[in-house]
């Protein structure tokens, strides 16, 4: 364990990560040991996870959880790829300092200020409209 002399006053450990798993292929030992059978494995895997993340590319702009099965996509891919397993601990740290910020009061209270400010806004223009306009459906004009 690494520690550090703080000027006599005791030892400050370092910050206490989570232990994370080592990176490299999670295959099945059996399949690790035959370099055509690694290959056919990972091929399958980039296929899989390729698949998937095209999915979610396309529930982008349609109804669908189009972002979680990108990332799902991406999981696939970090079963055996390095570069998407440090994406993923990237993201996942991004997101975790995201929703850290997000829970310090001073950001909660400017959020609800601005959501408050937002409605507000939008209530005055569905007012304005229905004062000038009425309730008329706008495919029910007759002009």
């Amino acid at each position: 364990m690494n520690t550090q002399s703080n000027g006599g006053l005791g030892t400050v450990e370092e910050e206490a990560a989570p232990a994370e798993k080592p990176l490299g292929s999670r295959a099945p030992h059996f399949i690790k040991r035959s370099r055509p059978l690694h290959v056919s494995w990972q091929v399958g895997v980039f296929v899989v996870g390729l698949a998937v993340v095209v999915g979610g590319v396309i529930m982008l702009p349609l109804p669908g959880p189009g972002w979680l099965v990108i990332f799902g996509g991406m999981a696939i891919w970090a079963t055996e790829f390095v570069w998407a397993q440090l994406v993923l601990r990237w993201t996942k740290r991004k997101v975790t300092e995201a929703a850290q910020r997000a829970l310090d009061p001073k950001v909660r209270r400017r959020n609800i200020i601005l959501t408050t400010i937002g409605v507000v806004i939008i209530a005055a223009l569905l007012a304005v409209y229905l004062w000038k306009f009425g309730m008329v459906l706008p495919w029910k004009v007759s002009e």
